[in-house]
């Protein structure tokens, strides 16, 4: 007897488990999202704002877990594995998923987007959506958030740099991306590509000179440590998405769908919140820590002119051509190219 209501226990637990296989979504499961940035970052504030919303919005049954600075790969890394389904959320630079999808590299192009505005209207925008589906088409990750980090500046270890003459010998470190190291180019250095993962270490050794961040993230990873010059250039919006693996979307029921998507709309209204309240406490700390902030000559004229010249034309054809990018600049109330 005793035997028999075992083994009856036995089956039966065995049929729940196998329907919970069959149904992975039923019970409660917490999402993976992997953050390449430190805690304090942007990154790091759309994350947890998202979490939250998530979690409200599901009447607690999901939850997430964050693993931040680059715990779960590098950036690009984290793409791969959501487009294959083995990771659910990665938060990341724009510049990284521009190799998977060309479309979204109209966000990388220097002097694109002059300010949060600009940076609102086009990843919020028909610009935005457009880009979601083709992040969705080439890389099978759906962007669900967008992370507005600000200005990327340039900091260094040995001198201010005023002009384009200044910057002339620096070793810069860049994102491996082709439109960012083309306007390195233009502007007569070669920069060196380096995995966000081993910047801070080649900074701290030497193997480069500076690299170029927003306020925010200069402060989340340290680099007042390790750098004293700030340029406040503002050649390029830092725009940092929250991708997820279209795999797992489309295995959530459509409740689960809907709050993953409201979530990221609560996240990304956060954001620009917080950026707005931070980033100019950010900046005078920094310059407390003892870090020195210098204003290019001239309004950043010949950065700008050396750039748009030589760096959009380039990419006219990768980027849907010229007719479409002056579609993009007439949404934001600037001249045609």
């Amino acid at each position: 007897m005793i035997f028999k209501q075992r083994f009856v226990k036995s089956v039966s637990l065995a049929l729940c488990l196998g329907a919970a296989m069959a149904s992975p979504h039923v019970l409660a499961k917490t999402f993976r999202i992997a953050v390449g940035d430190a805690a304090g970052s942007a990154q790091h504030q759309l994350g947890l704002k998202f979490s939250e919303a998530f979690a409200e919005k599901t009447g607690g049954k999901h939850d997430t877990q964050m693993f931040l600075n680059g715990q779960l790969g590098d950036e690009q890394a984290t793409v791969n594995d959501a487009a294959m389904g083995l990771l659910d959320f990665s938060i990341l630079a724009i510049n990284n998923v521009t190799p998977f999808s060309p479309s979204v590299g109209v966000l990388t192009l220097p002097y694109m987007m002059q300010s949060l505005d600009d940076a609102v209207a086009l990843t919020q925008g028909e610009v935005g959506q457009k880009l979601v589906e083709n992040t969705i088409r080439d890389a099978g990750v759906r962007i669900v958030g967008w992370t507005y980090t600000g200005f990327r500046v340039l900091t260094n270890s040995k001198k201010p740099v005023h002009s384009l003459d200044d910057l002339q010998g620096l070793k810069i470190r860049v994102p491996n991306n082709e439109i960012m190291i083309d306007t390195y180019r233009a502007w007569g250095i070669n920069p060196t590509p380096m995995a966000w993962s081993e910047t801070f270490t080649g900074l701290q050794m030497g193997v480069v000179d500076g690299q170029d961040n927003p306020y925010i993230t200069v402060s989340s990873m340290k680099f007042d440590e390790v750098q004293k010059y700030i340029t406040n250039i503002r050649y390029l919006f830092s725009i940092e998405p929250l991708v997820m693996s279209e795999a797992v979307f489309q295995e959530q029921p459509e409740d689960v769908q809907q709050a993953i998507l409201e979530a990221g709309k609560v996240a990304t209204e956060h954001s620009a919140q917080w950026l707005v309240a931070q980033e100019d406490k950010i900046k005078a700390e920094l310059v407390e820590k003892g870090m020195e902030i210098t204003e290019p000559a001239d309004g950043e004229k010949a950065w700008i002119e050396k750039a748009v010249s030589q760096v959009w034309p380039k990419y006219y054809d990768q980027l849907g051509g010229k007719e479409e990018l002056n579609k993009i600049l007439k949404s934001l109330g600037r001249d045609t190219i």
